[in-house]
């Protein structure tokens, strides 16, 4: 009797993408190919989940989903990039400073020694580990996924970048403003080595599409019958916003209303799919940075509509390439035994970075200078825009706020998963889900599946830590009713906000000018929008503290390094960490940097 046939692991992720922005979750961006994961002919052929967390921005979930535990704990406390400069993600108003965090364990802005990566088990354990897609887990060739167990690997190694892959070629002593150094370079290695040239014609959703669909191929081609971990993580939709041209071109006049007729759409559309209760109360839109739509010129009114047009271009476009790869798994019969989910890092982008200190000035005059940001043009290579937290809300509604926020609007993300026929069990309705569960739940449950068990608490010689998701597979089977307890307990801190869960209820903190800079507390069954603050009910006193209690052990067994006296333990920045801009271990945007990398790498000192 031969033994069955190990499942193949398919994962997509899209960056900065809003909870209702695929149209199987409400949305009028047509995405047929990531509908049919979900659904197909009226049926469903996959679960959707509507409680579904991430963290609050994208390089701290990739640790996440790479590892299975707390991204304190796999090294990416915070994005690096907003330790080594506080202002990359300050609002004007908000006072906190990133500098106890520079140094610290847990704060590396790569996967550390503490973990060990998902691909890394998967390749010991006979599969082909492939990659196309955004990395943001490493900038030098030890920090690669190449270094962390992807036999194939495309990587896009930064935040963010052009998604076209353009750079204006500065004049006399112009240099790029501090803001962009690390938002307009489109930096890949692939297995383990800089590319020096992208291919002509590049636009990001199509190039890493493009190479996960060759590095399928070359399975087939040589005769390769491992069964294969593909990850595939898009860049898009992160800003700059720019897609094809005629993708954009599709949404003329779709969102001629505004943001807040879209918000109640899509709202009213969630409703009607039964992922919202019918009496949700949404938040309301906190956007006090930029002008009421009624206030808006009808220039500005043409500019913000076309940016949400670029927006739906660039989902699209996603859409497209998820269809590439799909169908050549239906094509060469490997489909049915492919596990595929779709997910979004965190919530929207609704940043008015218009308004941040940092930006103010020398880089809306940088952009003024070498980006043509017309009308007409915009979504090209040579356009640089963002669409701002009005947009933003429409996506996360009836959600709070939105990516980089800890309530809800920041950290509930779209999921949809495909399992494979040997391990589906019984979909039963419209194929909608309300269990709770995170992206640390992806790796126990690729591993479950795979039938590899996690070496913890040692791999290769090394101390390692356990993940702290759990399999979603005994959920799916219909082997438990729960993926997690009733009384789940977990937390989330990002850049000093924070939150922590128990059940239903919730506590969130969010600093001023977004927050009331005080701990809240919240019933999410009867108010998901967190709009009625139950922290100074009397009736909710013991609850309050222990939640708070709660809190204090999520930062000890994290590592978490608050930022405020509120979170905890609060620690005055050394003079060593006061210093900005020398935490990054591969300064990539200096002149000269990638024909000679290794001039300038460096070890950022360590506490």
């Amino acid at each position: 009797m031969t033994a069955p046939k190990r499942p193949n692991f398919l994962v997509i992720v899209a960056d900065d993408l809003g909870f209702s922005d695929i149209s199987c979750f409400g949305s009028e961006i047509h995405t047929p190919n990531i509908d049919k994961l979900a659904t197909s002919n009226g049926k469903p052929s996959g679960l959707r989940f509507t409680d579904f967390h991430a963290a609050a921005a994208c390089s701290p979930t990739r640790a996440m989903l790479m590892t299975g535990t707390d991204h304190h704990i796999a090294g990416l406390g915070n994005l690096i990039e907003w330790t080594n400069i506080s202002g990359q993600n300050g609002p004007k108003g908000e006072r906190f400073d990133t500098a106890p965090q520079r140094g610290m364990p847990g704060y590396e802005g790569y996967l550390n020694e503490k973990v060990v990566a998902l691909p890394e088990l998967l390749k010991d354990a006979g599969y082909l580990t492939l990659m196309s897609g955004k990395w943001h887990l490493g900038l030098t060739p030890e920090r690669s996924p190449h270094a962390r167990g992807f036999e194939r690997s495309f990587a896009h190694l930064p935040a963010c970048s052009n998604h076209y892959a353009y750079e204006p070629q500065l004049e006399g002593q112009d240099k790029i403003p501090d803001f962009m150094t690390m938002s307009h370079i489109a930096l890949h290695s692939e297995d383990g080595k800089f590319v020096k040239k992208l291919p002509d014609g590049w636009y990001s959703s199509d190039g890493y599409g493009d190479k996960m669909l060759q590095y399928l191929q070359d399975r087939q081609d040589n005769k390769d019958d491992r069964p294969f971990f593909a990850y595939f993580p898009f860049t898009a939709p992160h800003w700059p916003l720019q897609a094809p041209q005629e993708q954009i071109k599709k949404y003329r006049g779709v969102y001629d209303e505004g943001p807040e007729a879209l918000r109640k759409k899509r709202l009213q559309r969630l409703k009607e799919l039964g992922m919202v209760a019918e009496d949700a109360e949404p938040h309301p839109v906190v956007a006090d940075e930029v002008k009421e739509w009624s206030q808006l010129t009808d220039e500005e009114r043409a500019k913000s509509c076309r940016a949400m047009e670029c927006f739906a271009g660039m989902v699209e476009s996603i859409d497209i390439n998820v269809g590439k790869v799909v169908d050549y798994l239906e094509q060469t019969g490997e489909l049915d035994n492919t596990f595929v989910c779709f997910m979004s890092d965190n919530g929207a982008e609704g940043a008015a970075y218009e308004a941040y200190p940092i930006v103010q000035g020398t880089m809306l005059e940088h952009l003024q200078k070498y980006y043509d940001n017309s009308l007409d043009n915009l979504g090209n290579g040579n356009s640089f825009i963002w669409y701002g937290p009005r947009w933003a809300q429409a996506a996360t509604a009836p959600s709070r706020l939105y990516k980089a926020y800890t309530t809800e609007g920041g950290v509930r993300v779209p999921f949809l998963a495909r399992f494979p026929e040997s391990t589906k069990g019984v979909i039963d309705g419209n194929g909608i889900t309300d269990q709770f569960a995170t992206v640390m739940d992806l790796a126990p449950t690729i591993l479950d599946m795979a039938g590899v068990k996690h070496p913890a608490p040692t791999y290769r010689g090394k101390d390692i830590v356990s993940m702290r998701g759990k399999s979603m597979l005994p959920f799916v089977k219909g082997e438990e009713k729960r993926v997690h307890p009733a009384d789940f307990i977990q937390g989330w801190e990002t850049a000093g906000r924070a939150a922590l869960r128990k059940g239903d209820w919730k506590i969130v903190f969010i600093p001023k000018p977004k927050g009331p800079e005080k701990w809240q507390l919240y019933n999410l069954v009867a108010d998901p929008g967190e709009v009625r603050d139950l922290s100074e009910d009397p009736s909710q006193k013991e609850r309050m503290q222990e939640m708070l209690k709660l809190w204090d052990e999520y930062v000890l067994e994290t590592g978490v390094i608050p930022l405020a006296p509120e979170l905890g333990r609060f620690l005055e920045a050394t003079e060593a960490q006061m210093t900005e801009n020398v935490w990054m271990e591969y300064e990539y945007w200096r002149e000269g940097a990638r024909e000679d990398p290794d001039k300038f790498m460096r070890s950022p000192e360590r506490f």
